[in-house]
Formats: C-alpha cells, structure tokens, sequence
C-alpha cells in the first residue's frame, strides 16, 4: 500500500484557486507593469489544488503561474510560504480513500516584465498548456 504525493516546481492557479486577477491582469500589465515594488510583502493565498503537492519552501523558487481556461501565463516567481494538504470530503463528508487537496500562501520573489513574461511562457509552457499558442 502506498500513497501518490505531487512534487511541483510551479504554483499554476486559476482564479478559483485564488489567482489574484485583481493584481495581476495581461491587459494592464502591457500597458502598466505590475513591478515588485506593487506587490512586496504581501502574503497571497491558494486553496483547492487537486491532489496531495510538496512545493520548495521559501528561500527557493516557484514559478508562477496563472491558469486562464486551460493555458497557463507565467507571471514571475513566488516563494511559498505554507502549505498544507488535506482530505478532500465527499458532501456528504465520507470520504473516497485517495483525494487529497493542498492550499497554502505566498510571497512573490520577482515578477516578469510583458516581454520576458511573452518569451518565458512561450518557451516553458507546456504547448498544449500555453496561453501564447
């Protein structure tokens, strides 16, 4: 008998997940960039990540990214700061015996410029993942 744990090198979230669209929108990060200054010391969340997940711990870096419909758009690098993994109840609150889900927090560590974010989404995205194709 065994258990299946994740290990991940990128936080990918959708909005659900707690992506914070409100900070970090395409749109206006081409015309107004969002630098690190904006969004330095502040802890964000994320919850509700399918599966049991082991992410590095802060002092080293996740890529991040934002999970739009299916494709992902690299936003920069976080550092996480919690993590942790739980039972994911039936509603009924049985549970299945294998689901698990892993939430946790956030800093950002950098956050890439509209061109570099473009070149690194498009080279490190997976292509049927990727937000540019």
């Amino acid at each position: 008998m065994g258990s299946f744990i994740e290990i991940n090198d990128t936080l990918e979230l959708t909005e659900e997940q707690g992506f914070p669209v409100d900070v970090f929108n395409i749109e206006k990060h081409r015309k107004n960039p969002v630098i690190l200054k904006d969004v330095e010391g502040k802890v964000f969340e994320f919850k509700n990540k399918p599966s049991a997940r082991i992410f590095q711990l802060d002092p080293v870096r996740v890529y991040y990214a934002h999970n739009i419909d299916g494709k992902w758009l690299f936003w920069g690098r976080v550092l996480i700061q919690t993590q942790k993994i739980e039972k994911q109840f039936n509603n009924d609150g049985t549970w299945d015996g294998k689901s698990w889900i892993t939430s946790g927090t956030y800093t950002i560590l950098n956050v890439y410029d509209p061109e570099y974010q473009h070149t690194f989404t498009l080279n490190e995205a997976p292509d049927d993942r990727n937000y540019f194709k």
